[in-house]
């Protein structure tokens, strides 16, 4: 009863952020997506390591490292590095064209070059893989949500996935993209708070990095596969820190999990914040921001699940995929219902479905704009097509959630991949000024998502992280058409 009445004290509170937000909101159509492009630097940095984690982090990372043990490192850690890489290129540089071109969501940056200039078949494509990607996205966000309700409170699916939908939905009616950046940015700080003491309970009860490797060593059976009769290849040994049987070796595997921090640039809820902030020279303390948050974040979440392993190592005795998943994404709420004092459990849980509610409601603003400012432009001034929209959306993501069989962290790596492969390489290309005729924009958003598609048909997919030949495909085209005919072409004009 304690943890309930603080879930719903606290998640009131974050709700509430959100709502007071609406307090600097205007009606117009540039404010519910970008808020007036005024966006401080620490709101932005706050809130984009927020909107990049929550589910995928709480739950999807904490999950992959229950099972995977110390392994799991190296994808969090390359995907950090590859993110940090392409900050001191992209970001500054995206800030300032957007607002040079009017542009009010990602897939618009794909098709113009110019304030004048729309390609409207680029623009439009980019919305639609937008839809249905981020959709995607969205419905992981809500079935983490879910997955932490129904740990804790024994809820069905159904009933936390809704109750996230509908918080989306106040998120977004209440201040647009300003109200999910308030409440990113509070849930930052709460859900740090509330990592730091969950690891420090369970150091208590473990002891430090070499206790927890001694405790990890010594379990019988490190490996799922060994849980039941049936044998299942779950990969290495929890202790070992490399993965094994890697068909291109380490070194891909290295460089695939740097693409896939480089694709955080082809996220467009990520991208939105970048957009809304303040100007162009805030974007270097956002920056530091951002990554303290993020490494504190990814070094919790693997301590998390390596703990949870040690401490709740019959979490998901005898289950099989997609259970076995399922039940390992929920070691979060299990070892904060573990260790922590019930007022503190509802604190994490509500922090944890407010994160990924928001995020959720940022994917669906990006969703939204995609509707109205990219595939049917006509409502691009319509403040009610925007609404519409945005529950249309909702409704769409939440059915999503409850009938996808995959857990949060396959999902997200799709919809991630995905997205990527389809804008990191047309917006190096827009934002370097470059030439970029339709047809050729056209077939590298093709090659990108068929790629990555291909790609996780193969036996490759766990290998090398499937974004990285999505990303390479089309760079690859664009450079062969650069030598064939463009390089001797007028470059994309600009306005100083």
């Amino acid at each position: 009863m304690i943890v309930f009445a603080s879930f719903c004290v606290f998640l009131a509170l974050f709700v509430g952020v959100g709502v007071l937000s609406a307090r600097d909101k205007q009606d117009t159509t540039e404010d519910y997506l970008v808020a007036g492009r005024s966006v401080s630097p620490w709101l932005t940095g706050l809130s984009a390591v927020a909107s990049n984690n929550s589910g995928y982090m709480f739950v999807g990372v904490v999950g992959f490292t229950y099972l995977k043990g110390l392994e799991a490192f190296w994808i969090t850690f390359l995907w950090v590095l590859g993110d940090y890489f392409s900050w001191f290129w992209f970001h500054r540089r995206l800030r300032a064209q957007s607002e040079e071109v009017g542009a009010t969501s990602a897939p618009t940056m794909l098709g113009a070059p110019t304030p004048e200039s729309r390609d409207r078949l680029v623009i439009a494509l980019g919305g639609i893989a937008t839809l249905v990607l981020l959709g995607l996205y969205a419905a992981a966000q809500l079935k983490a949500g879910s997955a932490a309700t129904a740990a804790l409170f024994g809820w069905p699916n159904w009933l936390g996935a809704g109750v996230g939908a509908a918080v989306v939905v106040v998120y977004c009616f209440s201040g647009g993209i300003r109200a999910s950046i308030w409440t990113d940015a509070a849930q930052s700080i709460v859900m740090i708070f509330s990592m730091t003491m969950l690891v420090g309970y369970a150091m208590v009860e473990v002891g430090g990095p070499g206790d927890l490797m001694t405790a990890l060593a010594a379990i019988e059976n490190p490996d799922p596969a060994n849980w039941s009769a049936t044998e299942i290849d779950f990969g290495t040994a929890l202790t070992d820190w490399f993965p094994s049987g890697l068909a291109f070796g380490f070194g891909a595997y290295v460089v695939g999990f740097l693409f896939a921090g480089i694709g955080t640039i082809g996220q467009p809820h990520i991208l939105i914040r970048f957009m809304a902030i303040d100007s162009v020279d805030s974007v270097d303390k956002a920056r530091t921001i951002y990554f303290v948050w993020y490494t504190l974040f990814s070094m919790l979440a693997l301590a998390v699940g390596l703990y949870s392993r040690v401490l709740l190592p019959d979490l998901a005795l005898g289950l099989f995929e997609p259970d076995l998943t399922a039940a390992a994404e929920t070691a979060l709420p299990a070892l904060s219902q573990h260790l922590l004092p019930s007022v503190f459990v509802g604190v994490m849980l509500a922090g944890l479905f407010a994160a990924t509610m928001s995020t959720a409601d940022s994917q669906v603003l990006s969703c939204s704009a995609a509707i109205t400012q990219d595939i049917f432009p006509r409502f691009g001034k319509s403040y009610v097509a925007s609404k519409v929209a945005t529950i249309g959306v909702v409704s769409v993501a939440l059915l999503a959630a409850l009938f996808a069989e995959s857990g949060v962290f396959s999902l997200v790596l799709v919809a991630w991949s995905g997205l990527g492969a389809i804008f990191v390489p047309i917006l190096f290309v827009r934002l370097a000024r470059l030439p970029l005729p339709t047809a050729l924009a056209v077939a590298m958003m093709a090659s990108g998502i068929g790629t990555v598609v291909w790609w996780g048909s193969t036996p490759w997919s766990d290998h090398v992280f499937k974004g990285m030949p999505g990303i390479l495909v089309p760079l690859a085209l664009y450079a062969l058409a650069w030598g064939a005919f463009l390089r001797s072409s007028e470059p994309s004009p600009s306005s100083s």
